[in-house]
């Protein structure tokens, strides 16, 4: 099947209020291209020898991070390729117009479209995709990886499809670090914006009760469907299509939320309904620079921050329900 391939170039700044912007028009399968994570995943060749890239997969990388989207190459295809376009020159209009900072430098936010065969990308970014340790228990491997699990190791088997959640990203370690530290033996918990589906994975191997995975993509949901079955924990793990604003009325004991500082903005109060008394919200993929904000808006929403933890420009945060 061919599809129309738009690339948006941008900066280390930009990727956030772009794919926010993404995000509101409902595109939720953008594919982040970064050389920053690169050579960071380069660094650590030697520190983690479960974990890393040959150089050889540089070759022909663009030397500025991308933000790519895929639409079907239709009538209808088409025409949201331009309503895209429109939309990346308006963000670049309200950054001249001082909306984000007036020393604000998002790139040069400039789209282009190329048409390709689904055979040529959908497989190509698994040279980047091999075996993690990424919390002092769990291990997040590729279903097409080979790996020896030592006994105190629990494996997660993912395949992303088209979803976002390798856990080799530092907001998804940071968030899996948090559930491993914080769920108790058979408490439930709720994945907001499951992705692949693996922070609920992780939930179930570490002896949760019921879980409850919650994507507004259906292409996202399938996968984490298929993960969830993959990995044997779907006696405990229920996939739903669904925002948790309008479409969850239960309450939990843990909610996981591995998405971008707007949107946890957004969703803190929601996660505070959904919440029972005392139970932990744990929110990641926040920018550093965007923590003070995050964390107020939690706050505000009547949580008590119990920690944030940092890695590299990502931070995630653990707060209760008092």
């Amino acid at each position: 099947m061919k599809y129309i391939k738009v690339k948006i170039y941008t900066s280390q700044q930009g990727i956030e209020p772009l794919t926010a912007m993404l995000m509101e028009k409902g595109i939720t399968g953008a594919v982040v291209e970064n050389p920053a994570d690169i050579e960071d995943l380069l660094s650590k060749k030697k520190e983690y020898e479960w974990d890393y890239i040959d150089k050889s997969v540089l070759q022909g990388q663009d030397q500025e991070p991308v933000v790519s989207v895929y639409f079907e190459d239709t009538d209808e295809g088409r025409e949201k390729v331009q309503e895209l376009k429109i939309a990346v020159m308006m963000l670049k209009s309200k950054e001249m117009e001082g909306v984000f900072g007036w020393d604000a430098n998002l790139g040069r936010l400039y789209a282009e479209d190329v048409l390709v065969d689904d055979e040529d990308w959908k497989d190509k970014w698994k040279a980047y995709f091999k075996p993690a340790k990424v919390t002092e228990k769990l291990v997040v491997k590729p279903t097409w990886e080979d790996y020896q699990a030592s006994p105190e190791e629990l494996i997660i088997e993912i395949d992303p499809g088209m979803a976002f959640g390798t856990g080799t990203h530092e907001t998804t370690g940071l968030c899996l670090g948090l559930i491993e530290k914080y769920l108790k033996e058979g408490q439930s918990l709720m994945d907001i914006g499951c992705g692949s589906g693996i922070l609920s994975i992780a939930a179930a191997k570490l002896g949760s009760g019921p879980v409850l995975g919650v994507e507004i993509d259906p292409d996202a949901a399938r996968t984490a469907e298929e993960n969830v079955k993959a990995n044997h924990v779907d006696d405990k793990v229920t996939v739903k299509i669904g925002d948790l604003t309008k479409d969850v009325d239960q309450k939990t004991d843990l909610i996981a939320a591995n998405l971008i500082a707007p949107l946890i903005i957004e969703l803190s109060q929601a996660a505070f309904d959904h919440l029972s008394d005392g139970g932990v919200f744990i929110s990641s993929g926040i920018l550093t620079e965007k923590k003070a904000v995050v964390e107020e808006a939690i706050v505000q929403a009547g949580f008590e921050i119990l920690e944030t933890q940092e890695k590299g420009e990502w931070c995630a945060v653990a707060a209760r329900k008092a």
